[in-house]
């Protein structure tokens, strides 16, 4: 069972046993409970103890729960629309949101003189307190869908990243919000078409063919999308907000603008 949900469980105990009687048993009705609030509040107690480092004592640091809020809200409110069996991914959604919220937070400490080092410690930002959010939220046992959910995360963590800092080479002289959400975008496209291509190949030969391209394209399509629609309520908030903004530009290394030079006037000769 997660840690976040709670009800009435209907337990039926069940065995094939041919003729001889029923297979199942009479259902036994229990009250789970939730065994405990603490986990749930872990990742979120880690952002605050990110708000309190001294480059976030700011009052424009809170503004980082408006893309949290928005997101985790989402994922509150979806499980009835998404299609069945596919619930656990909202889970990867809200653990990639405290990531990210991480990141912003700590953009301070992972900007680094190199580009390629700055993607490593967003990465690694990223991954861990998604990885901390996302524990937060399950059980105790390992199931099969807890490890997909889970490789899913770690993959996703791995292109956003990468996506963003790729994405920042396009603004890298000047700070362009259209340019830079139009090239993240298209950039999270292709970067999962390459992630996902090798297995969808395995899949069309296993099946002789069975498979159409348009199989492939349209789901990876879908997931590019709604990592994007993760990413937009943080990029939003950076265009938005002077202090966000300069967090973003510190991420992307964008270079900042030299101050106008002003040359003295020349003094006036004085006449006698």
């Amino acid at each position: 069972m997660p840690l976040t949900a709670g009800g009435k469980l209907s337990l039926v105990a069940s065995a094939d046993i041919g003729a001889l009687g029923s297979k199942e048993g009479a259902p036994v009705i229990y009250d789970w409970v939730l065994p405990g609030i603490a986990p749930l509040l872990l990742p979120w107690l880690a952002i605050l103890a990110l708000l309190a480092l001294k480059p976030n004592r700011f009052a424009d640091a809170w503004l980082i729960w408006l893309p949290l809020g928005c997101l985790i809200g989402l994922t509150l409110a979806l499980p009835p629309i998404v299609p069945s069996g596919t619930e656990f991914f909202l889970d990867v959604v809200s653990a990639l949101a405290a990531g990210w919220g991480a990141v912003w937070l700590l953009s301070s400490y992972l900007r680094r003189q190199h580009r390629f080092v700055t993607f490593l410690c967003v990465l690694a930002a990223l991954a861990g307190f998604s990885v901390l959010a996302f524990v937060s939220q399950q059980s105790l046992n390992l199931t099969g869908e807890t490890l997909v959910a889970g490789i899913a995360l770690l993959v996703s963590a791995l292109v956003s990243a990468a996506a963003f800092s790729l994405a920042g080479l396009s603004c890298r002289n000047r700070y362009r919000p259209a340019g830079l959400f139009v090239w993240l975008l298209l950039l999270l496209a292709v970067i999962w078409l390459a992630v996902m291509a090798p297995f969808f190949l395995i899949a069309m030969i296993s099946s002789n063919g069975a498979i159409e391209w348009s199989e492939f394209f349209g789901p990876v399509l879908a997931v590019a999308a709604v990592n994007f629609a993760m990413l937009l309520p943080f990029l939003i908030l950076s265009s938005a907000s002077p202090f966000f903004r300069e967090r973003l530009k510190v991420l992307l290394h964008v270079k900042t603008a030299a101050p106008a030079v002003v040359a003295p006037l020349p003094e006036a000769s004085l006449k006698t």
